[in-house]
């Protein structure tokens, strides 16, 4: 599934951190432009997009010309591949590149060799799965679009890939950084970047456990909408999540054409409807970020609502999926 992103016109008035590094690019696939990147804060990568008109439907490079690259392009062998739906599957890839590193939220360019159009799918795994086993994972819902439809009808076990890290929407506090509290929310798809984050907060509550020093992380509230449950991706990790550290993370599931009975086991966290403004207010802080994704409406209508619950702008951070 191609996507773009698209930021609130502000940056995080934080100090500036070191620049990220830059590997050399393989030479198989073909290069972009060199990419001008301010980086701000632990937390996010903020930049100002402007609109682009055109006749012409952009692919997923063209959307994210202006985001954050790593130059480095890895290869990739897929070593499992589940359907997390019917409609979304689940990629495992092997990557032993050590330099291949990202941040939860982030994406990859795909590509795919003999197919000319290169897919950007947010990573919806830990960063410490990645460093702990080499591991990383995509879940990508099925379209005609090229990669996502080569994924769902070509790609097998041993399919050999290569990728690319990129974007501006992440969570990666630093042991300084003062805690916060996060609100997550996501629409459809849009879980993927939302659920690396959830999963990268749970290994920092594991490693903050019996430890004095490190970063202390707030608490997490998921909110998950989709037209049923049986399109709510990870539901049954979130759950598990939710159990291993209870009061620390936790998901409100809304649905909103749900036909059939719920499980037992969802009840207790599903409510039929959109999010609401009641939902939300609740979490209004000074010390809370705000990390949101789905399709682009939804985007529209919660950055509004928020806007008039009373959340700073600068503590805004969305990534539109198209």
């Amino acid at each position: 599934m191609a996507h773009a992103t698209i930021y609130v016109g502000f940056t995080v008035p934080q100090l500036l951190r070191g620049a990220s590094r830059i590997f050399p690019t393989s030479r198989i696939f073909p290069t972009r432009s060199a990419l001008v990147v301010l980086r701000h804060s632990a937390f996010c990568y903020c930049t100002v997009n402007g609109t682009i008109k055109s006749k012409r439907k952009m692919d997923h490079l063209e959307r994210t010309a202006n985001n954050f690259r790593q130059e480095v392009i890895s290869q990739a062998k897929v070593c499992g591949i589940t359907n997390e739906s019917e409609t979304v599957k689940r990629l495992r890839l092997a990557i032993a590149n050590k330099d291949f590193t990202f941040k939860a939220g982030q994406w990859v360019d795909f590509f795919i060799p003999g197919i000319s159009v290169v897919g950007g799918f947010s990573i919806c795994s830990s960063p410490g799965l990645l460093e702990q086993e080499r591991i990383l994972e995509l879940a990508v819902k099925y379209t005609v679009h090229p990669p996502a439809h080569w994924i769902h009808t070509e790609c097998a076990l041993d399919s050999e890939v290569a990728l690319r890290v990129g974007g501006d929407f992440f969570f990666d506090p630093q042991p300084g950084d003062s805690p916060v509290k996060l609100v997550l929310i996501a629409g459809g798809v849009g879980i993927n970047p939302l659920f690396s984050i959830l999963l990268h907060i749970a290994d920092l509550h594991g490693c903050q456990e019996g430890k004095a020093n490190g970063y202390k992380m707030g608490t997490a509230k998921l909110y998950y909408s989709a037209k049923n449950t049986s399109e709510l991706l990870f539901k049954k990790n979130i759950l598990g999540l939710m159990n291993a550290f209870p009061g620390k993370i936790t998901c409100h599931f809304h649905v909103t054409q749900q036909s059939s009975q719920i499980c037992e086991e969802l009840q207790p966290h599903v409510t039929e409807g959109r999010i609401s403004e009641k939902d939300l207010e609740e979490h209004v802080s000074k010390d809370t970020l705000w990390y949101i994704c789905g399709p682009p409406p939804m985007i529209e209508s919660l950055s509004k609502l928020l806007s008039n619950i009373g959340v700073p702008r600068n503590c805004v951070f969305f990534e539109k999926w198209w």
